[in-house]
Formats: C-alpha cells, structure tokens, sequence
C-alpha cells in the first residue's frame, strides 16, 4: 500500500515524490521540487516550508526545532543525510552531504555549507558563504550561484526522468548538450532557472 501524506501536507506539483519519501504535518513546497527515497519531513508544531525547484536527496531530514519552523528557498539542494532543524536556509543554497544546520540558524542566500559540516544554533551565515568544519566556520565568500543552480537544475531534470520511470537522467548526448549548455549561460551570468 503506498503512503499517503496527511491532509496539511501540500506539494504543488513535484517533479518527483519517490515512494519511500515520509512526509507529516504543515509542510509545503512550492512547485516543481523534488522528494527522493527514504527522505524524512516532520512539522508537528510550527510549519515547514519549502521552495520551488528544490531537491530533498536520499535520507535527509527536515524537522522543526525549538518551537520555531524551518524555512528552505527556492532553488535549494538537501544533499543525502544532511539535516536541517528549525532553521532558514536562503534561496540558492547547496546543504552538503551529511551536513547539519540547527535550531534558530540562518543561512543567507548563494551558500555553501560544506559535507559534514555542522552550522550550530542560533549561527547567522552571510550570503554567498562557504561553510566547513565542526562547528561550522566561514572558510570563503564568493558568488556560489552558478554551483548552486547547476545543482539544482541538475536535480530538477533527474526529477522529471525518475517520475517517468527512467533512471538514466544524467547519461546521454541529449544530456551532456543540455549541461554544456547550461554551463554556458551561467558563466556568463544569466540567472537561468525554471518557467512557472
């Protein structure tokens, strides 16, 4: 019997929601984002919220935290195992493999929190940062948009392929045209995303 989400929960049209994904209580995700296997999001109290085009990857979790929701913008890669803890990740955001951000952390737009890395309560990560370490330490500043859009686009047409029963989404001509091509556009500064 494959799982149902409770009556708060509200996808607006994921690219892909795998059958393993649990999701419960007031979560929301904006359009076109993605959910893969054995991913876990629980909002008992406070809400969470998620934006468009982001990719929650294989076992991470998304929880609340302290009485205080978590927010994750637009465009925002959850790598495997990375946590996320009633906290607020900004729009462009890659949360590396086995990463984790705490109660009360904010996270500015176009970071980079490095794999493995823990962001501690209450942490405030300017925008366009590079975090490492444990506890987390800003190690860079740089403008991580191209990074983390590429991720995300990547993610995104994986996405598409999986909901269609295809797990070829990265091999091909077609697809190393598209990547060329996105690469491209990035470098040269066009903020290339996803239509609505």
């Amino acid at each position: 019997m494959p799982f149902e989400f409770g009556p708060e929960v509200k996808l607006d049209r994921p690219a892909f929601v795998d059958p393993t994904a649990r999701i419960f209580g007031r979560v929301s995700a904006g359009e076109g984002s993605s959910f893969w296997p054995y991913c876990v999001i629980r909002a008992e109290g406070a809400a969470v919220r998620i934006g468009r085009w982001c990719n929650i990857q294989d076992t991470a979790v998304i929880h609340v935290g302290g009485g205080k929701g978590t927010v994750i913008g637009d465009y925002c890669s959850i790598a495997h195992r990375a946590v996320v803890h009633g906290a607020e990740i900004g729009d462009d955001c890659l949360v590396g493999i086995g990463a984790v951000v705490m109660d009360g952390a904010k996270v500015g737009r176009r970071c980079v929190i490095g794999a493995m890395a823990l962001v501690p309560p209450g942490t405030e990560v300017p925008e366009g940062s590079v975090v490492m370490g444990v506890p987390g330490k800003v190690v860079a500043t740089r403008d991580n948009f191209a990074q983390t859009r590429r991720n995300a686009l990547v993610y995104h047409r994986n996405a598409m392929a999986y909901a269609q029963g295809r797990h070829d989404g990265w091999r091909g001509e077609d697809f190393s045209k598209w990547r060329e091509d996105i690469n491209r556009r990035l470098a040269a500064g066009e903020e290339v995303g996803l239509p609505s």
